[in-house]
């Protein structure tokens, strides 16, 4: 369940085959090609945050695919787009190259 206290980020906003109206929150520059759950949660974890994920977890604007999401706590003074960002360039260097 979600806590005020959290930020639920949701694997697709990394994804860079989706586009922002089905639910890209990054730049394609920043995006990877089909992030997995592991791999945001490596990504956050790498950033020293604590994490909460949900595996078969569907995002309302896409109700078919179980893509899952992870939990992060709030970090004062940031907001989500920011963190967001900056998760990105997290999962780029936990997945290696730009793909």
């Amino acid at each position: 369940m979600k806590k005020r206290d959290q930020i639920v980020i949701w694997v697709d906003y990394f994804n860079s085959r989706l586009g922002r109206r089905r639910g890209r929150r990054v730049p394609l520059s920043l995006a990877a090609r089909n992030p997995t759950l592991d791999d945001l949660r490596r990504a956050a974890e790498a950033m020293g945050l604590r994490v909460i994920a949900a595996r078969d977890a569907r995002r309302p604007g896409r109700p078919g695919e179980r893509s899952g999401y992870i939990q992060v706590s709030k970090v004062d003074g940031r907001t989500k787009q920011s963190l967001v960002r900056d998760m990105a360039k997290s999962l780029m260097r936990v997945k290696g190259a730009p793909q």
